[in-house]
């Protein structure tokens, strides 16, 4: 049998429609209960959703004030505040198509993005990075004054539409402006099911700050669309302060990172919290160690999800449907998914590249101004993910690595995960990432990289790792370093470990 889950196609998206009426249409019912609470650990600052709708469908109105229209294009430059969230459902609200961007881009970056976007306008935190512009700006005191005014209506229209766009890292490893119709929106209801299992009343907190756009889907718009309550840290919060606050608000789901989980478990032997009824983690995957510790200290179950910035999370375990040991879990039931290999889906069990169907109704519309590099990721009526897995009879699939992630050892593939995961548990390593380093011309190795207290021995570290792994898996050495390479969203970047042995191998020659 082929490596194809097809469940049949989920619930059309209603036309017309309006992405942001679909977030809100609790509030009027619901309009007292507390659709967000700011945590910090003095208080809490919260929103209801009477106060949530009004203040978003009056920012809209003050929106088309300033003069912009539909099909604007509009740079959110926003720090960790509720401005956030706020404008980028008022935008949608009346047609406009906001762009939520990292407040860590530098104004190099920015002036980059205002090139590729053209944006009709900016709005902007003045503690944020921003290009000299002479585009119109809205500042938050502005978007603050907004908020009181008369409620604009909601632009009704083809789901089909562009709503709203996001930057991701194109193939080209230039950052990308991947467009979302409004009907995305519609198709996280799969995920509500099978992964999150979130109903009206769920107290969700998620450790990211408003404008990571996880934080934006997961811990905000998704909550929101359910009638649940929505829980953010404050700003500057810590790590470990975090299953305080869960279990001061009753938070019944965690959703983080797995670096959040595994700072929290370095802080915290033992978490109790008997309203949470289990984590959600996504991002990056989340080593067995990292589940088994929070298992073993008190948080329960941790469901993870896969997905990616052109189609969000398509693939996850879930309380009803628990992903297998070892494995991600299985597509959500309405997605249509393939292992695909050159010539189509490859056999059950066999590894290629998983790939999303071209009319998912979660997928993209394709990157703005490069088109021609959506096409290219497309293989017949399938959109590949460019990472590698491996489906089996019941349809759960095992993550391998990204295609630009995957080793090669002496002619063999090998997978960084598998490594990782088969040496994580070793005593006194905190934490584990291994590449193929360039030892000298056109020869590779794997290499090790570790954080942890201090240096172990690398002869006692080999003979482990003889012991787990096959000897095209073994890596031909071990560094401890202080820190593992992240980009901003927290993901160990593989490659720059590359960059980290080069520097030592340097030193070494120069010493």
């Amino acid at each position: 049998m082929k490596s194809v889950f097809d469940h049949g196609p989920f619930a059309p998206c209603p036309a017309p429609f309006n992405m942001a009426a679909h977030v809100l249409a609790h509030a009027d019912r619901l309009a007292d209960k507390v659709a967000l609470s700011i945590i910090g650990l003095s208080g809490a600052e919260r929103w209801s959703y009477g106060r949530l709708s009004a203040a978003v469908r009056g920012t809209a109105t003050g929106l088309l004030q300033n003069g912009f229209a539909p099909g604007d294009i509009l740079l959110m430059r926003l720090g960790n505040s509720v401005e956030f969230p706020i404008a980028y459902l008022a935008a949608i609200t009346v047609g406009m198509v906001p762009v939520p961007t990292s407040s860590q881009l530098t104004a190099r970056e920015v002036a980059k993005m205002i090139a590729g976007l053209k944006p009709a306008g900016i709005l902007h935190d003045p503690a944020v990075a921003i290009a000299d512009t002479d585009l119109p700006v809205i500042d938050t005191d502005a978007l603050r004054a907004m908020r009181d005014l008369p409620p604009a209506d909601f632009d009704m229209g083809d789901p089909e539409r562009l709503g709203y766009i996001v930057y991701t890292s194109g193939t080209s490893g230039n950052p990308r402006a991947v467009m979302h119709a409004h009907r995305a929106i519609w198709a996280r209801q799969m995920m509500h099911r099978d992964w999150y299992d979130l109903h009206e009343d769920d107290r969700l907190l998620h450790a990211g700050a408003f404008n990571w756009t996880y934080t934006l889907g997961t811990g905000l718009m998704d909550p929101w669309s359910v009638g649940a309550t929505a829980l953010i840290p404050a700003e500057g919060v810590p790590a470990d302060a975090l299953p305080l606050l869960m279990k001061r608000h009753e938070a019944t789901m965690f959703a983080a990172a797995p670096g959040v989980y595994r700072k929290i478990l370095s802080q915290n032997e033992q978490i109790v919290l008997p309203k949470l009824r289990h984590g959600l983690t996504a991002g990056e995957k989340v080593s067995d160690q990292i589940r088994n510790d929070w298992r073993a200290a008190g948080g329960g179950e941790m469901y993870e999800a896969f997905g990616m910035s052109e189609c969000s999370t398509f693939i996850s375990g879930s309380p009803t449907t628990p992903a297998k040991p070892g494995a991600l879990g299985k597509p959500q039931d309405g997605r249509r998914v393939a292992i695909l290999g050159p010539d189509g889906p490859v056999a059950l069990g066999e590894e290629g590249v998983i790939a999303v169907h071209k009319d998912d109704p979660g997928l993209m519309l394709g990157y703005l101004g490069a088109m021609d590099e959506a096409q290219s990721r497309m293989q017949g009526d399938w959109f590949l993910t460019g990472d590698h897995g491996r489906m089996d009879e019941d349809g759960q699939i095992t993550y391998m690595a990204r295609a630009d992630d995957m080793m090669n050892a002496g002619g063999y593939r090998v997978s960084p995960i598998e490594v990782e995961s088969a040496l994580s548990d070793i005593p006194g390593i905190t934490e584990i990432g291994v590449t193929d380093c360039e030892v000298k011309a056109d020869a590779r190795l794997i290499i090790a990289f570790y954080t942890g207290p201090e240096p172990l021995d690398e002869a006692q570290l080999a003979s482990l790792a003889a012991e787990r792994l096959a000897r095209y898996k073994q890596p031909r050495a071990f560094l401890h370093v202080k820190d593992m390479p992240r980009n901003p969203n927290g993901k160990l970047l593989r490659r720059a470990l590359r960059d980290v042995w080069a520097a030592r191998q340097n030193a070494r020659q120069k010493d």
